[in-house]
C-alpha cells in the first residue's frame, strides 16, 4: 500500500500524532548528524519533463534531479516513488541492492512532501514508463506538514488562493498557468524591445493619482509628514518622458485602485502602458493587433484561442467600429440623431438605461454601450471614437469635437486595452482638468485632480503621441483559459482571516 494512501485516507487518524511523528523523524536525523537543513546546495543536471520528452537521448544516461516526493510504494527490496520538480514529475525506482541497505532503510522512512535529490540512470520500465534507477538519494528538506490528498474543487477555492504554494504543489495545471504568465510577459518585452521601445519605471507613491477614473488608496509618508496615494495609472509620468525626448517608452507595473473584487477585478493588478511619439490611435490599433497575434503564437503556438469553450481568432484582421455605430447596431438607437441632453435622457428612459443627474449626452452614450454592446464583442474588436465627456486626456477628433481619438479593445465581452491619440494641447488639458475638478466637487471620487507639473510639461511641448494601456491579468486569463483574475495572480487580495 502506498504511504500516501495510508497517511491521508484514514479519517480517524490523529493529525497531531502524524505531525509529531514527522518531527521525531527530524530529531532522529539531527541526532545522527544527518540534519537535512544543513545542506546548502544540490547539483541538478536535468528536469523531469526534459528527460521524459527526450527519452531516446536520455536512456542509460546518468542524471541528477531534485524535487518533492509526491508518492512512494514500498515493495520489499525494491520500491517506486514519484517526485515533482519545476517542469513536471518522474518515477523513481529505488532498490536496496543499488542504494545500499542503510540508505534504503532511510528512504523507507521518508514522508510524502519531503524534498529529495537523486542520482541514477534513465531506463524504461516493462510498462513503458520513463524512470530513474536511483543510485544515490539525498534528503534535502524535511516536510513537517502533511500535504492534502486533493487540493481542488469549490470547497477549497478560498484556501487555494490563500495558500498558493500548496496549490502549486498539488495542481500541475495551476503551475502551468503561471509558467505561461511569465512567458507572456517575457514575450511582450521581446516584442516591444524589438520595436525600439525602452522599458522604464515610474513612481508608485504619488501626490496626485491621475491618468484614470478610479478611487486611489491613500497612505502617509512619515519622513515627509505628508499624505500620499498609490498610483492608479502609469500615464502621466510616461508622458513626461515623451516630453523629455524618449520617443518610445513602456512600463509593466502594479497599479492600485480602491474598488471591489470580482472575477475580473483585483484592487492591485498589473498594467502595461506604452507611449509612442509621432503616431496616433490608429498606430496603437496596429500595434495591439500585431502584439496579441505574436503572443498567442509564441506562448500557445496558434492564433486561434479558446476561452470557456468559445473560439476567438486572432489571425484575422480585428473588427474596427465606432462607439456610435456599435450602439446603433445592438440597441437600434442612433446617437448621431440625438442632439441634446434632453433627447439623450428621454431615449435612456425609454430604453430603461439608468443614468445620474450629472451625466451628459456622452456619458449616456457610454451607458448605452455598456448596456447593449459589450457582451456581444467576443471576437477581437476595436471600439473607436468615444465621447469627450469620458475621455479627459484624449485628443479631440478634428471633424467632430464632441468625440475623441480613442479606442477600447474588446475580446470575450471584456475591455482588454484602452488607447488614445494623446492630448498634447496644454490649454485644452487645463480645461479638461477643470471639468474633472467640478466632478470631484460633486462627489465623484474617481475624477482627477489638476496636475500642475504635468501641465507644465505639456507647455514645454509634447509631440503627437499614441498611447495605450493593457490589462496584463485579463490578457493572461484569456490566453490560459482561466475563469477568474484570482487564478492568474499568485497572491490575490483576500479578506484577512481575522476580520
Amino acid at each position: 500500500m502506498a504511504e500516501q494512501t495510508k497517511e491521508t485516507n484514514v479519517e480517524n487518524v490523529d493529525i497531531n500524532q502524524l505531525l509529531k511523528v514527522r518531527r521525531e523523524k527530524l530529531a532522529e536525523l539531527q541526532a545522527n548528524g544527518k540534519d537535512p537543513f544543513t545542506i546548502t546546495k544540490y547539483n541538478v543536471t536535468d528536469h523531469s519533463t526534459d528527460i521524459k520528452d527526450n527519452v531516446a537521448a536520455y536512456e542509460g544516461k546518468t542524471v541528477s534531479v531534485a524535487g518533492r516526493m509526491m508518492s512512494k510504494r514500498i515493495m520489499g527490496k525494491a520500491s517506486f516513488a514519484n517526485i515533482s520538480d519545476l517542469k513536471g514529475n518522474i518515477q523513481l525506482y529505488v532498490s536496496r541492492d543499488s542504494l545500499g541497505e542503510d540508505p534504503y532503510k532511510e528512504f523507507k522512512k521518508l514522508d510524502i512532501g519531503d524534498i529529495i535529490g537523486v542520482t541514477g540512470y534513465v531506463f524504461i520500465t516493462k510498462t513503458g514508463e520513463t524512470s530513474i534507477h536511483v543510485e544515490t538519494l539525498t534528503l534535502l528538506s524535511k516536510s513537517l506538514q502533511i500535504l492534502p490528498e486533493k487540493f481542488h474543487g469549490l470547497t477549497n477555492t478560498d484556501m487555494r488562493y490563500r495558500q498558493r504554494y500548496v496549490d502549486l504543489i498539488m495542481n500541475a495545471e495551476v503551475k502551468d498557468t503561471f509558467l505561461k504568465r511569465s512567458k507572456i510577459i517575457s514575450a511582450i518585452r521581446r516584442y516591444l524591445d524589438g520595436l525600439g521601445f525602452m522599458e522604464v519605471e515610474t513612481p508608485m507613491l504619488v501626490q496626485n493619482a491621475g491618468g484614470a477614473a478610479a478611487r486611489p488608496f491613500e497612505t502617509h509618508f512619515n519622513a515627509l509628514d505628508e499624505d500620499v496615494k498609490l498610483r492608479i495609472s502609469l500615464e502621466l509620468y510616461l508622458k513626461r518622458l515623451i516630453v523629455g525626448g524618449l520617443e518610445r517608452v513602456y512600463e509593466i507595473g502594479r497599479v492600485f485602485r480602491n474598488e471591489g473584487v470580482d472575477t475580473r477585478h483585483n484592487p492591485e493588478f498589473t498594467l502595461m502602458e506604452l507611449y509612442q511619439a509621432y503616431t496616433d490611435y490608429h498606430g496603437m490599433m496596429d500595434l495591439t493587433e500585431n502584439l496579441y497575434r505574436y503572443l498567442a503564437q509564441e506562448v500557445l503556438g496558434t492564433t486561434t484561442i479558446t476561452y470557456n469553450g468559445i473560439e476567438m481568432d486572432l489571425g484575422k484582421p480585428f473588427t474596427r467600429i465606432t462607439m456610435v455605430d456599435a450602439v446603433k447596431q445592438y440597441s437600434g438607437v442612433d446617437f448621431n440623431e440625438i442632439h441634446t441632453l434632453e433627447e439623450a435622457r428621454a431615449i435612456a428612459k425609454e430604453k430603461h438605461v439608468e443614468f445620474e443627474e450629472r451625466h451628459k449626452k456622452g456619458d449616456i452614450l457610454n451607458l448605452f454601450f455598456e448596456e447593449f454592446v459589450e457582451e456581444h464583442l467576443i471576437q477581437p474588436t476595436f471600439v473607436m471614437d468615444h465621447p469627450i465627456e469620458i475621455s479627459p486626456l484624449t485628443k479631440k477628433k478634428p471633424e467632430d469635437p464632441n468625440y475623441v481619438e480613442r479606442f477600447e479593445f474588446f475580446m470575450n465581452g471584456w475591455e482588454m486595452a484602452n488607447a488614445y491619440s494623446e492630448l498634447n494641447d496644454p490649454i485644452d488639458q487645463r480645461e479638461r482638468f477643470a471639468a474633472q475638478e467640478a466632478l470631484l466637487a460633486q462627489g465623484d471620487e474617481e475624477a482627477n485632480h489638476t496636475d500642475e507639473d504635468f501641465l507644465y510639461a505639456l507647455e514645454l511641448g509634447m509631440p503627437p503621441t499614441g498611447g495605450i494601456g493593457f490589462g496584463i491579468d485579463r490578457m493572461v486569463m484569456l490566453l490560459t483559459d482561466s475563469p477568474a483574475i484570482r487564478d492568474v495572480l499568485f497572491f490575490p487580495t483576500m479578506r484577512s482571516l481575522e476580520s
